[in-house]
């Protein structure tokens, strides 16, 4: 009774439209056909009929502009006849089409402050949702021009993409002409902590940047390994069940939650949607997750890394391939050697993977992402790819031309008679790799928990339809079909399975290894962003017709300004922490010191006073450290902010005010190890972690 209670589902659909309607807007949904403008009428008024009822008042065009968050306009549903009286009206034109201003919203230079006209396009293959009393229609959302201008429409792109190439490697084998339609699969596992709400408010630094600037390690973090998959405390357990609920009126499918690695630190999986449909329950995720935290008095941090020193947060992206029929076609079945069909399309992934190496990297990138990739619970900057030993010696024993035996299920004897046997899987889980296939899906593991997951898969999408695409070029026609089949397999394998790597991604022999293989290591934003400007990779998205060239350069501009703005207004929070407080705080202290070094001289002229003059000589130099580093951080952020070129700001903010905010972090987290809570202004991590 609760799931899907306030979507406008199939189940509503059938119910409030005649038949013939209904079938025209399923065929669109189901199959990816175009809507017919003739029925928008009708599923307007039967839209708007099943809104009212459910109490809502007003519709709202729901868009996902490239800010990484939503946005929404709302209008009533009113309007009016004369004499004083209005209706409620709402017309197939007003479902279809809206008219936000594009002028305000990051559009890399596709849109003047002066052009604001922008469109939104309703996007029928995604339901409709009541929240707040207001009915949500989610849409595309794109400038005067026809340029994107958010999330959606490449995702929709790149989708359609993906199954054209795929439809053509179908066809090459038997028994698939039912398939009509092959669509990416996706469940976002999300991160996030939860706080108090009180500790939330006193620090600016979570309020304005959304991490901590400062912080000491507290004297227990994580190292006992107690909270991951712990108990969960009963204020959370209660916040979890309101959420959940929240979430399946929405019709997400929130499946999995349990406590993450760190304090205060815990995860949220759904069950897997497609792609386009996944990006939004995850969007709508994200905002329930703040809402019902705000709620039950807590504040729920989605920064991939609010605290130094222990877990960060992530978003791991378990993407998958399935047809219109259910067939999922990364299921390697019983015999992956002898499955050429699998093995087309693992290679794909493969070959997409090595060959956009820098893609990848960048649909992960953020300024908040750098604090966390490398991380102990993140994979590190560089791409791999992990398939595990049994496929990677089939693969081996494929490119050798080696009749390979693939091994039959083998059982886990745990050693007791009362526990059950367990079936074992062919691969281990490899929570170190970025991209790590999982038994019949890809985990990429590197999109940050504030980030949408709209251009890691657009990413993927595309990578993996231009293999498809380069492998039925090459088999299409082929005289002997097998032969040809070989041949692919063999040089693919030979040509890209340096990105392969099993290990262990965290030790620096992996680094030293990689750069041996002539793998990337784009370590921060900056260095990643310049793969929108890569003429291979404009060619691609061009020829797959998900980004222009124009629309990739917008991109990049944003993602620069993006994060020097982020790293901008991180220096100017902590400056003003800084002065308004921790030195004036630290001033105190000394004073107290002073006076008690005075009074105890006064006393007695002999007593020992080396603990107080040790103790003030430390905070003193620490005290005149912060001031001096203080005022380089402030020169540097004074300086990036004249800085007019893009590129140029982007590379200054990456090696001096990034540079000055951990130098400047250095110092107040040795100066809040030795003040006393009486002097120290802000909640230590502690208090913060511990608070709920």
């Amino acid at each position: 009774e609760i799931f899907g209670s306030m979507v406008f589902n199939e189940a509503v659909m059938k119910a409030k439209m005649p038949k013939d309607v209904y079938k025209s807007l399923a065929r669109t949904i189901d199959k990816g056909q175009a809507l017919d403008p003739a029925i928008a009428e009708i599923v307007a008024a039967a839209m708007k009929e099943w809104a009212v009822e459910k109490g809502a008042t007003h519709f709202s065009h729901w868009f996902q502009p490239m800010t990484g968050v939503t946005a929404e306009k709302h209008d009533s549903f009113i309007s009016p006849v004369g004499g004083g009286s209005v209706i409620m009206e709402f017309s197939g034109k007003e479902l279809v089409r809206g008219e936000p201003d594009a002028s305000s919203f990051p559009s890399g230079g596709l849109r003047a402050t002066f052009e604001a006209r922008g469109y939104t396009a309703w996007d029928p293959t995604s339901y409709a949702f009541i929240k707040d009393n207001t009915l949500y229609i989610p849409t595309a959302f794109c400038s005067y021009s026809g340029e994107a201008l958010d999330q959606k429409t490449p995702l929709l792109r790149s989708m359609e993409a993906l199954n054209r190439q795929a439809m053509r490697i179908l066809a090459l084998f038997d028994g698939e002409e039912y398939v009509s339609l092959v669509s990416p699969s996706v469940g976002a596992e999300q991160e996030y902590f939860l706080i108090t709400r009180e500790m939330y408010e006193k620090r600016p630094d979570l309020r304005d940047c959304g991490r901590t600037l400062f912080g000491a390690r507290p004297p227990k973090g994580q190292e006992m390994d107690d909270h991951y998959f712990g108990a969960i405390k009963p204020r959370v357990l209660e916040f979890m069940a309101d959420l959940d609920e929240e979430l399946w009126k929405l019709g997400v499918p929130a499946k999995t939650e349990h406590n993450e690695a760190a304090p205060a630190q815990h995860e949220l999986a759904p069950i897997f949607a497609t792609s386009n449909i996944a990006t939004d329950h995850n969007q709508l995720m994200m905002d329930r997750m703040k809402v019902v935290a705000r709620r039950h008095g807590l504040a729920c941090l989605l920064h991939e890394k609010p605290f130094k020193g222990v877990n960060g947060s992530g978003k791991h992206n378990n993407w998958g391939l399935t047809t219109n029929k259910g067939t999922n076609l990364l299921e390697p079945g019983d015999s992956p050697s002898t499955n050429a069909r699998f093995i087309l399309f693992l290679l794909a992934v493969i070959k997409g993977v090595d060959e956009y190496q820098d893609l990848l990297r960048l649909s992960a990138a953020s300024a908040g992402n750098d604090h966390r990739l490398g991380g102990n619970e993140a994979p590190p900057a560089i791409i791999s790819i992990f398939i595990g030993d049994e496929l990677t010696a089939a693969l081996e024993d494929l490119e050798s031309g080696i009749a390979h035996n693939d091994k039959k299920e083998s059982r886990i004897k745990i050693g007791t008679a009362v526990l059950p046997v367990l079936p074992k899987d062919t691969t281990d889980r490899n929570r170190t790799s970025p991209i790590a296939f999982t038994g019949n899906k890809f985990e990429f593991r590197m999109v940050g928990s504030a980030m949408s997951i709209s251009e890691a898969n657009v990413v993927l999408n595309t990578i993996v339809a231009e293999e498809l695409r380069q492998f039925a070029d090459a088999l299409e026609g082929a005289e002997d079909l097998p032969a040809a089949m070989s041949r692919l397999v063999h040089d693919t394998l030979q040509n890209h399975k340096r990105i392969i790597f099993n290990g262990n991604n965290y030790t620096e022999e992996w680094v030293k290894e990689a750069e041996r293989r002539g793998l990337l290591n784009l370590k921060t934003t900056v260095d990643a962003a310049g793969a929108y400007l890569n003429e291979k990779n404009i060619e691609l998205f061009e020829r797959h017709e998900v980004y222009s060239r124009t629309e990739l350069t917008a991109r990049y501009d944003i993602v620069m300004e993006h994060y020097a703005k982020t790293l901008n207004i991180e220096a100017l929070t902590l400056i003003d922490m800084i002065k308004k407080e921790i030195l004036p705080g630290s001033l105190a202290f000394q004073k107290a010191l002073a006076d008690t070094i005075r009074s105890k001289r006064e006393a007695a002229a002999d007593i020992g006073l080396e603990p107080e003059m040790t103790m003030l000589t430390t905070v003193s130099d620490l005290c005149r450290e912060l001031f001096a580093r203080l005022n380089v951080l402030e020169e540097a952020a004074e300086e990036g902010r004249a800085v007019t070129d893009i590129t140029e700001r982007g590379e200054y903010y990456r090696d001096h005010v990034a540079t000055g905010l951990e130098n400047v972090r250095e110092v107040i987290d040795a100066l809040e190890i030795i003040e006393p809570k009486k002097f120290w202004p802000y909640p230590t991590y502690e208090e913060i972690l511990y608070s709920v």
